[in-house]
């Protein structure tokens, strides 16, 4: 089966308008041919340099234009950052992800983060990072370190954008994933869907990352977790019929399963707020990756005992890295 990246909007919308059942047969469908069933990968997400980012992404904690009172602090020493490495190893992950919250890093930080990454590479983990925009010259470096994925949102659709963002353009985030590839990266890129934002903008979102030069390794779908003091979360916190409904995210999780065949559909962010019967129905639509763990940089998830709990009761098997892709 040949990989499309030439999906039109009219094709996108009429997956979501599909049938639910029928969405989520087709989804099942595309998943049992490119992926084992039944089997979802572990990640761990950390936050290696916390607050005080100068972008204004109307969503973040993190952000300094942000009244979330989160304080700014400097980057974690290494030696930290491979003791947590360790303990998400220990716990069943095979992917550890890092997360820094500038709008770029600076030169005086490669230096660690490259030995960051080398550390969490030898303990067998694959590594990813997520540090804001990155120029060729870094994106080369992590590479040579070892860096297997790294994850760089376009958040939303193009249209719907700069209702969400201004201090960096969507071209800006394009440029940085074709950094990434010609570095010899994986790309990890998804988006936050529950921003107030219509279906057309997120068949738009869905659009823009099925039609990239080649698709995403890994494409996270979070849901909007309203934080207090950020635009987004002082605007929803209050008005709850205004967030994505749980059908209407697992349409959305459905499409992307089904317009990106191969690559791993993480359910991320808001997960720690759905039923398990909303995570079952995410899985059957082919989401196979999460985050494991108590905590996604700032916000709360849903704790590796309780994701523990799910896979039983669901007979899911966690897996320790992606498996090879099934032939087609």
């Amino acid at each position: 089966m040949n990989l499309r990246t030439d999906w039109t909007r009219e094709e996108i919308a009429h997956l979501f308008d599909l049938p639910l059942l029928d969405l989520l047969f087709e989804a099942q469908q595309v998943h049992r041919r490119f992926h084992p069933r039944n089997a979802v990968q572990l990640s761990t997400l950390l936050s290696i340099k916390t607050g005080g980012c100068p972008e204004d992404c109307g969503y973040c904690s993190q952000s300094a234009h942000a009244g979330s009172g989160l304080k700014a602090e400097k980057l974690m020493d290494a030696d930290a950052v491979l003791a947590a490495a360790a303990e998400a190893k220990a716990n069943g992950s095979g992917r550890f992800c890092m997360g820094a919250a500038w709008r770029e890093p600076k030169a005086r930080d490669m230096d660690a983060l490259c030995t960051m990454v080398a550390g969490v590479k030898a303990m067998g983990l694959e590594t990813c990072m997520t540090l804001g925009m990155l120029d060729r010259d870094q994106a080369e470096r992590l590479a040579a370190a070892g860096l297997d994925y790294y994850n760089h949102n376009l958040d939303t659709s193009p249209e719907y954008y700069r209702e969400v963002i201004t201090t960096r353009t969507y071209q800006d985030r394009l440029d940085t994933l074709d950094h990434v590839r010609a570095a010899g990266m994986a790309v990890c890129c998804g988006g936050i869907v529950g921003m107030g934002e219509s279906r057309d903008d997120r068949v738009g979102f869905l659009h823009a990352l099925a039609t990239l030069p080649a698709h995403p390794e890994s494409v996270p779908i979070n849901a909007l977790v309203p934080i207090r003091g950020t635009v987004l979360g002082d605007m929803l916190a209050d008005t709850p019929l205004a967030r994505i409904d749980d059908i209407e995210f697992v349409r959305t999780v459905a499409t992307a399963r089904i317009l990106m065949p191969q690559s791993m559909v993480r359910l991320s962010a808001g997960r720690e707020s759905m039923s398990e019967a909303t995570q079952a129905l995410c899985f059957l639509a082919g989401a196979n990756s999460i985050f494991t763990g108590d905590k996604l940089l700032t916000a709360g998830n849903a704790g590796a005992g309780a994701d523990a709990a799910l896979f039983e009761k669901l007979g899911i098997q966690a897996m320790t890295a992606p498996a090879e892709v099934v032939a087609a």
